[in-house]
């Protein structure tokens, strides 16, 4: 049997980190948990919340022939329970001890599967005094609870009433424990997280009231504090929206089942939240790839549209969120314009301010590369990084500095992200027929190189034109003595559909979308190349594509402007020509 120790000794450091409560502050938790659970001994189950995540039937199959895949990692397990080997990886550990996977044996819909069921859940009790630590973070017992509370039916038999009241108990076990350490998830998704499991067991368990009482005033602040006025997440992550919505949905049915009206909260939560997922959805219908975005789980953000009722096109400036949305006849761009959040907040937070993602119809063309799953964690602190967006990179730094457990350490993983420094964003409309205009700007690199940096996005109206700037500056600046003469890169990352090519001149470069389009980039940059990228944010791992890198040096000028114009070319895109009153063209040159 794996313990606390060698789990971490064979899963390295990273795990170490991301180790559970100690076995004192399991030991603390429990005692609190015996006297402050407001809730009885479980009894009775009264209701199986709708598992709302996409199953998969062969997962019995796999168990059958001795194979446990979770988190991208396959676990030979043999004829072993799958809690007493050593666990492939931490993603692999969480996973398990989550219990997500009993939905795939709900699927399966057999007696072998009800008893693989039955016999994992047994396991996991009968060993639960040896489990790594990992299993008690308050976000796994809250997954665990709710995939027990939702597969109840799998676990459960009339006639095996010992079964029934052994399941019961651990239950009631896991909830006090939830309710004596839900303070100490982290912040975000996973507190929110251990609050809706414990209204969860209050709402299925028969005779539970002081529960739901006792635990909806914290859950709706924490649901009021996190689902920001325009239905943004906290964290800034688009991806964050869907999970949160798989467990809320169920949750406001079983308000529903119980006869109680649902807090207003949580209504209101959900009717915020179903046109932001509409904003962040770009022309393929996939999602932006901002702040730990990953690959888009189609057939989750299928189910939860599904509930969409409000139906309206999405707003053009997410304020709260810090995002803008910006629709021009066929092409849609959006870009990040927002502060970062709270450091609790930034874990998996990217260093992607100014970047955007544009596409054209349903041909999605510029993209960040996005959060890679978790079998591709190598690739994790890479995607947080500024080089790894659409936008302006110096010396191909981040303009966010990460987190360092020491002064010569590495930055870890999930190391916390800081900056950037000062950073403004604007969308503004310049009346009917005129340009829509979104700009920013940050000082992330003035500590570091004494260099500001500012960007500015024109889109015609038809959308057929996008005329750019991106500008570095030393002026106003109190100690433009620490300048070093760095080498910037402005970058556009391309969807793997893209296909790119550098023209003769050397300064412009031709983009063919899948849908036929043709675009045309060009630039004033002192160099222009296609270089190799990669698409993170795939359900398939990493897929090789390219990038434009537009790139020059500072050198010792006090400014430089990099203008870059997209321009949809072929007998669809008539000329559009963009004028800026605030910015004449006289002022669009290298300033040294």
């Amino acid at each position: 049997m794996v313990g606390d120790q060698a789990f971490e000794r064979e899963s390295g450091a990273q795990e170490v980190k991301l180790g559970g409560p100690s076995a004192l502050r399991r030991m603390m938790l429990s005692g609190l948990a015996a006297v402050s659970y407001p809730g009885s001994q479980a009894e009775q189950l009264l209701l199986a919340p709708q598992e709302l995540r996409t199953a998969d039937p062969s997962f019995a199959t796999e168990i059958y022939n001795g194979h446990f895949g979770l988190a991208g990692k396959l676990a030979d397990i043999g004829a072993q329970s799958p809690f007493e080997i050593n666990p492939p990886s931490a993603s692999w550990a969480r996973e398990l001890y989550g219990f997500g996977w009993l939905r795939h044996l709900r699927a399966a819909d057999s007696e072998l599967s009800r008893e693989q069921a039955k016999t994992l859940v047994h396991d996991f009790i009968r060993l639960r005094r040896q489990v790594p630590s990992l299993a008690w973070q308050p976000e796994i017992v809250a997954r665990r609870v709710i995939s027990w509370l939702s597969n109840s039916v799998l676990v459960l038999a009339a006639d095996e009433p010992e079964a029934y009241e052994s399941f019961l108990k651990e239950l009631t076990a896991q909830l006090r424990y939830l309710s004596a350490g839900y303070r100490d998830a982290p912040d975000g998704v996973p507190r929110l997280l251990s609050l809706t499991a414990l209204l969860y067991g209050g709402l299925c368990i028969a005779d539970q009231k002081p529960v739901v009482d006792r635990y909806t005033k914290p859950f709706c602040r924490e649901l009021d504090r996190q689902i920001l006025p325009d239905g943004g997440h906290i964290s800034r992550n688009p991806e964050a929206l869907i999970e949160l919505l798989l467990d809320l949905l169920p949750l406001r049915q079983c308000f529903v089942a119980r006869d109680r009206t649902p807090p207003k909260e949580l209504t209101d939560a959900v009717d915020r939240i179903m046109p932001m997922l509409r904003f962040f959805r770009l022309g393929d219908g996939s999602m932006a790839r901002f702040n730990g975005a990953g690959p888009t789980p189609t057939d989750a953000l299928a189910t939860v549209r599904a509930y969409d009722d409000i139906d309206g096109a999405p707003v053009r400036s997410a304020a709260n969120s810090g995002y803008v949305r910006v629709e021009a006849g066929s092409t849609l761009i959006l870009c990040d314009l927002g502060p970062p959040p709270a450091t609790s907040l930034t874990r998996q937070a990217h260093a992607g301010f100014l970047s955007f993602e544009m596409s054209s119809g349903d041909a999605p063309m510029i993209i960040n590369c996005g959060a890679p799953t978790p079998e591709f964690d190598e690739w994790r602190l890479y995607s947080r990084t500024t080089p790894a967006h659409s936008t302006l990179s110096l010396e191909d730094d981040s303009l966010a500095e990460f987190e360092l457990a020491s002064e010569d350490a590495e930055p870890e993983t999930d190391a916390a992200l800081i900056g950037p420094l000062n950073p403004q964003g604007a969308f503004s409309d310049q009346g009917e027929g005129g340009n829509l205009r979104i700009k920013g700007s940050h000082d992330g690199y003035v500590e570091r190189y004494g260099v500001s940096h500012a960007r500015q996005i024109l889109i015609a109206p038809d959308g057929n034109l996008i005329s750019s700037e991106d500008k570095l500056s030393t002026r106003g600046l109190k100690s433009p003595d620490v300048l070093i003469a760095g080498a910037y890169a402005v970058r556009f990352h391309l969807h793997p559909s893209v296909k790119a090519q550098t023209m003769g001149d050397g300064m412009s470069a031709v983009l063919v979308l899948r849908n036929g389009e043709t675009w045309r980039l060009t630039a004033n940059a002192e160099e222009m190349s296609i270089e190799e990228s990669v698409l993170l944010a795939d359900p398939r791992g990493p897929q090789v594509t390219s990038q434009i890198v537009l790139s020059g040096m500072m050198g010792d000028a006090r400014e430089v402007r990099i203008v870059w114009n997209l321009e949809k070319t072929g007998d669809e895109a008539a000329p559009h020509a963009l004028v800026d009153p605030n910015d004449p063209p006289d002022n669009r040159s290298n300033d040294s």
